[in-house]
């Protein structure tokens, strides 16, 4: 371990993702992934054929996951906070990954700058769920920018992925049920034919808090509704699905 203390600073850290031997360094007192981005890398269809890109990245945690769980060809962050891309960067140096995978600091928002990226067979998206219209928010409050649609919002993210998608690519996105109907809106919008949806549940009774979404570019009309996911059992423990997706089971 101490080895590895030379790629952080002094109010970071390194978690072990417990997959492979990965690690992500975060700040201490920062936002911290959580399970959202390991149901999203798991919902995710990936092949060792595949380049990824993932929006807002954040530091890193989806790239990560995904190459841990699949080995694409490669996996590319994008990310506005240069901060986090740092720390993401560092974390591709910790884990040997040089060459597989890479960050891009750079607002989505930039569609000039993505038209000059390479087109990807995956795109990821673990975007800010909050609707930027309630309260006063610090503009420069990362936990904000992180919950919040501060710097781009649902319509940003999905234009942002027809742009860098590969004809008949996929978006895999993860976010509130309540935004639902915002999501196949702004999808047909911008021709990513909505193709599968998984609700999440925090246990059996409880109505869904997360949903996952499956799109293709210029894909046909089709959409599949697959069975829900519980989180917690009636003891309050991981029921066994979620231990498989965390590679406990």
């Amino acid at each position: 371990m101490n080895d590895k203390l030379k790629y952080i600073k002094e109010d970071e850290t390194i978690d072990d993702l417990q997959l492979k031997n990965l690690n992500l360094i975060q700040k201490k007192d920062g936002f911290k992934f959580g399970i959202d981005a390991v149901l999203l890398s798991d919902f995710a269809c990936i092949k060792k054929k595949h380049k990824v890109m993932d929006l807002c990245t954040g530091t890193g945690i989806i790239p990560f996951l995904i190459y841990g769980k699949y080995e694409p060809e490669s996996v590319c962050g994008l990310e506005i906070q240069e901060d986090m891309v740092d720390m993401a960067k560092r974390s591709v140096k910790l884990n040997l990954l040089e060459g597989k995978v890479s960050f891009l600091n750079e607002d989505l928002k930039n569609i000039e700058f993505l038209k000059k990226l390479e087109k990807f067979d995956v795109v990821t998206v673990n975007p800010p769920y909050k609707l930027n219209n309630a309260g006063i928010i610090n503009p420069n409050d990362k936990l904000a920018i992180a919950r919040h649609e501060i710097l781009c919002n649902l319509e940003d993210v999905i234009s942002a992925s027809r742009v860098l998608l590969k004809d008949n690519g996929r978006l895999f996105m993860i976010h509130r049920p309540e935004r639902l109907a915002d999501i196949f809106t702004l999808m047909r919008k911008y021709k990513i034919e909505p193709k599968r949806v998984k609700m999440i549940h925090p246990k059996m009774g409880k109505a869904p808090n997360i949903v996952l979404v499956e799109g293709q570019r210029d894909g046909g009309s089709y959409l599949k509704w697959e069975a829900p996911l519980y989180v917690y059992d009636d003891n309050g423990k991981y029921t066994k699905e979620i231990d498989s997706i965390y590679w406990r089971a």
